[in-house]
């Protein structure tokens, strides 16, 4: 598939070749833990062992690296498998990696509770700050780590900007794309070295399968890391693949939406009595907004909000929305509402990362908007009443 193609054309063919025996259009879930050798080491397509790669899985890849404009991609079995496979690919005891102030919470505990102990140093940072960037920098820093944006308090980083001080350092620039996706940010066009993947999110997109990715262009650091993934064995399945590839056909048109109707929330939320500050990037009062619009085409369906009552009140909020179900994760077709503190950021409490405990977080789905901006308005009114 041409990089020329357009977007959805890339997302609805790239690795998806009808099946050359029998025609079918959608190619075949390969589900075989290993594969027949015509002789000792003759290899059909060089498939052999399912840790070492499995067709279905590579179609998914294929599609993957013609989303991000790459050269590949990884397929893992969670967005955090994916994340470590990276880190221990380039790293080593004695390292030192520089992290936002804002990222996820797993991203945070996988560096402090694991690597750590390992040996690697990190050093937590406004990435919005250039000097406060270079400032942290040390001869043994490898890795400059970016999410933009961020999770929960969508804080929008530069990543030209940033990817010119880490190569000017010698470091591998990592951006986390699962908030904006490749339908609506290009990381690796910017200038980034890595974009990583929670595949669970937008690219499954139907809250049915767990995954994680790696899109890069560098060949050497490719095979470190694909090296690293075979030896440890984080991959992902032929069905969790295939749903992930499935999913992704509709990335476009499904990202359209969600950032539509985020959009009319936060400018719903947006001054309400009870509302502290809305967090989304696609208000004109975000202080990244222009910058997002300069390397997002959208401003995607994830935004934060936090309530003038507190703990209690932005506990009290979660708990009457009806349409936005309580839960963890984001970036399904449903809507769902998270309180950051508690749930996917109970980890990173009393830390520099700590997310402020009247912030819940919103993750926009597809549904009719006006039932969507109902149950938000009804679940802030009982808030009101509650004081």
């Amino acid at each position: 598939m041409s990089q020329s193609s357009g977007f959805s054309t890339r997302a609805v063919h790239a690795g998806q070749t009808p099946d050359q025996s029998t025609g079918a259009v959608i190619p075949p879930i390969h589900v075989t833990s290993t594969h027949m050798q015509d002789g000792i080491g003759g290899l059909r397509n060089g498939y052999e062992y399912g840790r070492a790669g499995n067709p279905t899985r590579t179609a998914l890849e294929q599609q993957l690296a013609a989303l991000e404009g790459a050269s590949h991609a990884i397929s893992f079995s969670s967005g955090l498998a994916a994340e470590d496979a990276l880190l221990r690919g380039v790293l080593r005891p004695g390292d030192h990696v520089v992290i936002g102030n804002d990222v996820y919470g797993g991203t945070y505990r996988l560096l402090a509770k694991i690597f750590e102990a390992w040996g690697v140093a990190h050093t937590v940072v406004d990435l919005g700050n250039l000097r406060d960037v270079q400032g942290a920098l040390r001869d043994e820093t490898k890795v400059l780590w970016v999410e933009t944006p961020s999770n929960p308090l969508m804080k929008i980083t530069d990543i030209a900007e940033l990817a010119e001080v880490g190569h000017a350092a010698g470091l591998v620039v990592v951006v986390d794309n699962t908030f904006a996706t490749p339908a609506l940010q290009q990381p690796l066009a910017l200038g980034a070295d890595v974009v990583v993947h929670s595949t669970t999110k937008y690219l499954g997109g139907h809250s049915d399968v767990i995954g994680g990715a790696l899109v890069l262009n560098d060949d050497e650091l490719h095979e470190k890391v694909r090296f690293m993934q075979f030896a440890a064995g984080a991959v992902s399945g032929p069905f969790d693949a295939y749903l992930t590839s499935r999913s992704i056909k509709t990335l476009d048109v499904r990202m359209e939406r969600h950032s539509a109707n985020a959009q009319k929330i936060a400018e719903f939320l947006e001054g309400r009595a009870g509302v502290e500050r809305v967090y989304y990037p696609g208000l004109e009062s975000h202080p990244g907004h222009a910058l997002a619009a300069s390397q997002m085409s959208r401003f995607g369906g994830m935004l934060s909000v936090a309530l003038t009552g507190g703990e209690k009140a932005a506990r009290r909020f979660a708990e009457r929305l009806t349409v936005f179900t309580l839960a963890e994760s984001l970036g399904g077709v449903e809507s769902l509402v998270n309180y950051p503190s508690e749930m996917t950021h109970a980890s990173v409490k009393g830390t520099a990362l700590a997310v402020p405990e009247n912030v819940v977080r919103l993750s926009v789905g597809i549904e009719d908007v006006d039932d969507l901006l109902a149950d938000v308005d009804a679940a802030l009114s009982r808030t009101a009443k509650k004081r």
